[in-house]
Formats: C-alpha cells, sequence, structure tokens
C-alpha cells in the first residue's frame, strides 16, 4: 500500500485497509489482530455476529465493516453491530437502513455500492443510475453518504472502472471510494481508492463456505 500511494504521489495514510476475514477460521484472524489491526470485512451479519460478538471488549479500536449484500429484513441487526455498511445498493435497503437509524439512534458510516461492470450476478446500483440513487440516499432517506465501493469484473484491465467510480463519485461530492482487493490494490490506489479491501493476501485461501 505504501508503494502503490508514493508512486501515486499521495500522503501515506491516505488510503485505510480493511482486512476481509469472511470465511476464515479465528486461527488466522488472531495473529492479525495481535499485530495490532483493527479493521476488519465481513460479508454475513450472522457470520460477523458468530465471529466478533463479545471482542469489542478485547480489542478496543475494533472496527467492522458489512462489505457483502444486506437484505433488509437484517437491516436492524446491521445498524446495531457494524460500524460502516458499505453496500446500500437500493430503495429498500435504503429505507430500511434509515428507518432503523432512526430507532436506534446509531449512525454507522454507509457506502453506496455500484454495480460497475454491470454484472448480472453482482449487487449494486448501476453507474448510469447512481446519481439520482445517491441523491434519493440524501434528499429521500436523509442517509449521509461517506463514499462509493464497486468491485469490478474480473476480467480485463480495472483501471476504467476505478476510474468511472471516481468520476461519480467527484461530481456527487463524495471523498471516500471502496475499491481495490488483493489483486488489484495498486491500481486502485492509483485511481484514488481511500480503502482498500483485502482478504487472500493476508489469510491465504478462504475456508469453504
Amino acid at each position: 500500500m505504501h508503494k502503490a500511494l508514493k508512486a501515486a504521489e499521495r500522503p501515506i495514510d491516505s488510503a485505510i485497509l480493511t482486512a476481509v476475514s469472511k470465511n476464515q477460521e479465528w486461527a488466522a484472524i488472531e495473529p492479525v489482530l495481535a499485530a495490532g489491526h483493527r479493521r476488519f470485512g465481513e460479508n454475513r451479519v450472522q457470520e460477523a455476529h458468530e465471529r466478533w460478538e463479545g471482542k469489542r471488549d478485547i480489542y478496543p479500536g475494533l472496527e467492522l465493516r458489512l462489505i457483502g449484500p444486506l437484505q433488509s429484513n437484517k437491516a436492524a441487526e446491521a445498524v446495531a453491530f457494524f460500524d460502516a455498511i458499505e453496500t446500500i445498493d437500493r430503495d429498500k435497503i435504503a429505507r430500511a437502513v434509515a428507518d432503523e437509524i432512526q430507532k436506534q439512534g446509531r449512525s454507522p458510516q454507509l457506502l453506496i455500492q455500484v454495480n460497475i461492470g454491470e454484472e448480472a450476478q453482482k449487487a449494486g446500483i448501476a453507474p448510469r443510475e447512481a446519481d439520482a440513487f445517491i441523491r434519493a440516499a440524501r434528499e429521500t432517506y436523509g442517509l449521509t453518504v461517506a463514499g462509493l465501493m464497486c468491485i469490478p469484473p474480473v476480467e480485463g484491465p480495472r483501471g476504467p472502472y476505478f476510474a468511472l467510480l471516481k468520476k461519480i463519485a467527484d461530481r456527487n461530492g463524495i471523498s471516500q471510494l471502496s475499491m481495490g482487493m488483493s489483486d488489484d490494490f495498486e491500481t486502485a490506489i492509483a485511481f484514488g481508492s481511500t480503502e482498500i479491501r483485502v482478504g487472500s493476501a493476508i489469510f491465504g485461501a478462504r475456508a469453504a463456505q
């Protein structure tokens, strides 16, 4: 990360690392905690509960981020448990999260997921609909949009997709960009990523689901 930030002529502290702990055994996660890392990403609400319940008391400063799709019936649990939800991607989810924020008086950081490659198998709002959805999230649902998140297609160069997300963010006054994973984070940093989500490069191959 530091090499990529230096190459991009960016400050060393201008991008953060989220260690993707989904599907990992605790024996793999514990050494990362022991090394001082405190920011982790999870795909499922229930799995995160099972893995991290009670750990905040043991590891002060622990930050948990939901980076997998959120179902509306899990909105209450997600708002209560996570420090950030990176996958707001449709009106139903925006409404459910907004309702829970009002009920609970708790405000996790919120990012909107953009299906940057418009792939049928991936969640996220289509790029052409992103401006309208960001506006609705802010004005209709009263949400504070902290950033945008994307997962680009596996095939082909990633740079154009990262550049597109940055363009959407810039025209909507959004500064946080969650983009870049184990095999493309250097490219993402070059295109302005402020958060990379790395799993296999830290933990090795994930356990079978």
